[in-house]
């Protein structure tokens, strides 16, 4: 006669693991296509145009939220560091139903890790003439969205501006 095996339970403590497990398995994100970097670059320049359009609308939230905590800009002799300075020292900027200036990304670059852009283009004042030109660095956040680390305007270089 053949005796059954004993069943063991499973501690319930192997049993929690267990089950913790199998819901993380089940909530992790599928895994995202590599994008190119022409792709990235795409993004990069839609979040320019983007924190460009929060001067236009005189929406100093959406600026703030694409400027990084971290994010270095330079104003004059000045340096801001940090999100909340950079918010500080460009508050003034968005006062008036004006704003002071505009700007536009003409080239962005994208590291081919995907990790950080630098976009370049042209400054200009209410009327459209060219005063200045920006470049910006871009960090890619480990959620996907790119906020600007680094920014520094200089006046007007003699580059063969395009129409």
């Amino acid at each position: 006669m053949t005796r059954p095996l004993p069943q063991r339970a499973l501690p319930r403590r192997a049993l929690l693991l267990l089950l913790a497990i199998v819901v993380a398995a089940s909530a992790a994100p599928a895994p995202a296509v590599a994008a190119t970097p022409s792709d990235l670059a795409e993004e990069v320049r839609a979040a320019e145009v983007a924190f460009a359009d929060s001067m236009a609308a005189r929406d100093l939230d959406a600026f703030s939220a694409l400027v990084a905590e971290e994010a270095v800009f330079f104003s004059g002799n000045n340096v801001l560091r940090g999100r909340a300075a950079v918010v500080a020292g460009w508050k003034p900027l968005f006062s008036g139903a004006e704003a002071p200036f505009s700007w536009a990304p003409e080239s962005v670059e994208v590291l081919e890790s995907g990790t950080l852009a630098f976009s370049s283009g042209p400054i200009r004042d209410p009327a459209g003439k060219r005063v200045g030109t920006f470049n910006s660095i871009w960090r890619r956040e480990p959620d996907g969205r790119w906020l600007v680390t680094f920014d520094k305007g200089c006046p007007p270089c003699d580059c063969g501006e395009k129409p």
